[in-house]
C-alpha cells in the first residue's frame, strides 16, 4: 500500500522521533507498566505506523464494504441503510411472564425477541422431571409444551417479528414448536424469520449441555439445516457461536478459531449430507463474544470475516457472495460483568457495544449491568437497551462504514489475529486428517479444546491474582459499602403454576396420536431420515419436550463425557 521510499523515509522520521522526543519522555517518566498486551495477553505496539502493514494488499484484504473478503463489513452501507438488530435477552418463570417482558421491550424499541429458557427446558427435560426441580423458570422460561410457545407469542405476530432462541440439545423441538406456532398463525413458514442457536459442537467443547453424543447430536444439527433450506429459507437454522467459548476462558483468537472449525464442520456435514453449499450457505450465522479490549475485538470481528471468506471459496467452493459473507450477533461479556460496583458495568457493556458496532455486527445485546447477581430487572434491561439506542442515534458511531478501517494498529491486529486464527485451522484440520469436521469430532475426544481453552483461563486468572490485570472494583478501586441492587426475584410458585399447566395439556391431549407421532419419530431415527417433520407433528399433538428428547436418548444413550487425554 505504501511506496518503498516513503516507507523509508518513515523510519528514518521514527528513528529521530524516538531519540529526540520519545526516549527523554521514558528517561523522565517511564510508562505505567514494562507490557502492554490486551485481554487476551496479546502483546500491542507503542505506536503503529504504515511500515506494519506494508505488506496489506488493499484488493485482497481490505477492498470496499459488501464485497469479498467483507473485511470492512458485509453489506455496503452497513448502519447508513439500517441499525444492528437490537436484541434483549428475555425469559424467565412461565411464559406468560415471559411475554410480559417481549411486549414491554418491544414497546420500548426492541427490534428483536431473543429468548433464553430454563435448565429443564435447555437439558430436554419437563418441568415434573425429578431433575427440574429448583430450576423450573429460573434462569430462563420454561417451555414443556406447544401450549406454553402459544402463550409465550400471545399477541406478537411471528411473521413480524424476528426471534433468536438460545438453545442447543432441544433446539430441534423448539425450532418445531416455533413453526407449528407459525402453521396456527397462518404465517407462509417461507416468511418465518429468526435464529436458532442450536451449536451442539460448541456445547461440547465449552458450555457442556448434552443430552446425547456428538456425533448423533451433529446429525440433528444438519437435518435442521437441511429442512430449513427447504420449508424456511429466511431462518437461521444454526448460530455457530463462540460466545460460550469466550465465557468458558478462551482467548480472542481461540473463540474465532474454534467458533470457525464448528462452522466448517457444520458445512462439511451437509455437504456430506448432499446439499449444495450456496444453497445452505446463506442461512450459517455467527454468535460472538465482545469483551473490554477494544481494538483486539474490532480487529478480531474483521479477521473472522476475512477468514470465513476466503476458506468457504477456497476449501468448499462457495460461489455466492451470500455464502462467504459471514453474517454474526454479538453479546457483551458475561464473564467481565463484576457483582461489585455492579453500575459499573454499565461502563463495561458501552465499551464492548462499541467495539460490536465498529467491528461490524448484525445484532447486539447488550448485558445489563445486574446481570452478574441475578436475571435483569427491567430497570437494568431498559438501561442497557438505551445504551445501544445512545450509540445508534448520538454517537455517529453507525454514520461512517468501517470507521476503523485503515487505522494502522486496526489493520496490524486484524492481519495478527487472521493468521493465529488460521494456524489453529489447519492444526484441527490436520487432527481430523484433512477433515475440519473430524477434527473438531476428534479434538472433542481427546480435550484438546478443554486444554486450550483452560489454560487461557487459568493464566488470565493468575494475571488478575497478581495484578497484571487490573479489573476496577475488584483488584483495584475497592470500596466498603453494599452496592448491590435491587434484583428481580423469580416467583416461587412458578414451579407449581407450570407443572398445573402441563398435566392439564396431557389430560386434554390425544394420548394415542401424541404415541403414534413419537413412534414415527422413533422410525425416522431408525431410519436416518431428517427427523423435523416427525417433531413437527410431535409438537403438534402436544408431545412434550421430555417425551420428544427420551426417543432419541432411547435410540443413541445419554452421552458422558470420557476424555482420552492426547
Amino acid at each position: 500500500m505504501f511506496d518503498e521510499q516513503e516507507l523509508d523515509d518513515i523510519r528514518e522520521q521514527q528513528g529521530e522521533w524516538e531519540a529526540n522526543t520519545l526516549e527523554p519522555t521514558l528517561e523522565a517518566h517511564g510508562e505505567r507498566k514494562d507490557r502492554f498486551a490486551t485481554i487476551s495477553n496479546h502483546e500491542v505496539d507503542r505506536l503503529y505506523t504504515p511500515e506494519d502493514i506494508a505488506d496489506l494488499d488493499f484488493d485482497e484484504d481490505l477492498g470496499f464494504p459488501g464485497e469479498p473478503p467483507y473485511t470492512r463489513g458485509p453489506y455496503p452501507t452497513m448502519y447508513r441503510g439500517r441499525t444492528w438488530t437490537m436484541r434483549q435477552f428475555a425469559g424467565f418463570g412461565t411464559a406468560e411472564e415471559t411475554n410480559e417482558r417481549f411486549h414491554y421491550l418491544i414497546d420500548e424499541g426492541q427490534t428483536g425477541l431473543s429468548t433464553a429458557f430454563d435448565m429443564p427446558s435447555l437439558m430436554g427435560l419437563d418441568s415434573d422431571a425429578p431433575m427440574s426441580e429448583g430450576e423450573v423458570g429460573k434462569e430462563g422460561v420454561a417451555v414443556d409444551t406447544l401450549r406454553d410457545m402459544e402463550i409465550l407469542f400471545d399477541g406478537i405476530d411471528v411473521g413480524e417479528v424476528s426471534t433468536s432462541f438460545t438453545i442447543n440439545p432441544s433446539a430441534a423441538v423448539i425450532y418445531a414448536m416455533y413453526i407449528a406456532l407459525a402453521d396456527q398463525q397462518g404465517v407462509p413458514r417461507e416468511e418465518v424469520r429468526g435464529t436458532l442457536q442450536n451449536d451442539m459442537l460448541k456445547e461440547f467443547i465449552a458450555q457442556r449441555e448434552w443430552v446425547i453424543p456428538p456425533r448423533p447430536s451433529l446429525d440433528i444439527v444438519t437435518d435442521t439445516i437441511e429442512f430449513a433450506v427447504d420449508e424456511t429459507p429466511k431462518f437461521h437454522p444454526v448460530s455457530i457461536s463462540g460466545y460460550h467459548i469466550r465465557e468458558a476462558g478462551s482467548t480472542a483468537v481461540q473463540e474465532a478459531a474454534f467458533t470457525l472449525a464448528d462452522g466448517f464442520a457444520y458445512v462439511e456435514d451437509s455437504l456430506d449430507r448432499g446439499l449444495d453449499v450456496d444453497e445452505f450457505g446463506p442461512l450459517l450465522s455467527f454468535f460472538f463474544n465482545c469483551h473490554n479490549s477494544i481494538f483486539e475485538e474490532i480487529a478480531k470481528f474483521r479477521a473472522s470475516r476475512r477468514v470465513y471468506a476466503r476458506v468457504m471459496e477456497e476449501w468448499y467452493d462457495a460461489e455466492k457472495p451470500e455464502s462467504k459473507r459471514m453474517k454474526f450477533h454479538t453479546q457483551t461479556a458475561g464473564q467481565s460483568l463484576t457483582a461489585q460496583q455492579p453500575l459499573n458495568n454499565i461502563a463495561r457493556v458501552t465499551i464492548q457495544a462499541l467495539a460490536a458496532v465498529f467491528g461490524g455486527t448484525q445484532s447486539l445485546h447488550t448485558n445489563s449491568f445486574d446481570e452478574a447477581l441475578a436475571l435483569p430487572s427491567e430497570d437494568a434491561v431498559r438501561v442497557a437497551l438505551r445504551t445501544q439506542q445512545i450509540i445508534a442515534e448520538e454517537s455517529g458511531a453507525a454514520d461512517i462504514v468501517d470507521p476503523m478501517g485503515g487505522s494502522f494498529a486496526i489493520e496490524k491486529l486484524t492481519n495478527e489475529l487472521e493468521a493465529e486464527i488460521m494456524a489453529y485451522l489447519e492444526e484441527i484440520k490436520e487432527m481430523g486428517d484433512g477433515s475440519v469436521r473430524d477434527g473438531v469430532l476428534t479434538g472433542i475426544e481427546q480435550g484438546y479444546f478443554h486444554s486450550e481453552i483452560g489454560e487461557a483461563s487459568y493464566e488470565y486468572q493468575q494475571r488478575v491474582e497478581r495484578g497484571e490485570e487490573v479489573v476496577v472494583g475488584v483488584n483495584e478501586y475497592t470500596i466498603e459499602e453494599d452496592t448491590a441492587p435491587d434484583i428481580l426475584e423469580i416467583d416461587e410458585t412458578t414451579r407449581e403454576r407450570q407443572l398445573s399447566r402441563l398435566e392439564e395439556v396431557k389430560a386434554e391431549r390425544d394420548d394415542e396420536d401424541v404415541d403414534a407421532t413419537l413412534e414415527a419419530l422413533s422410525d425416522a431415527i431408525e431410519n436416518d431420515e431428517n427427523v423435523m417433520p416427525y417433531i413437527i407433528d410431535a409438537v403438534k399433538a402436544y408431545a412434550s419436550m421430555g417425551e420428544i428428547m427420551q426417543v432419541f436418548e432411547d435410540h443413541h444413550g445419554a452421552y458422558q463425557e470420557n476424555i482420552t487425554p492426547v
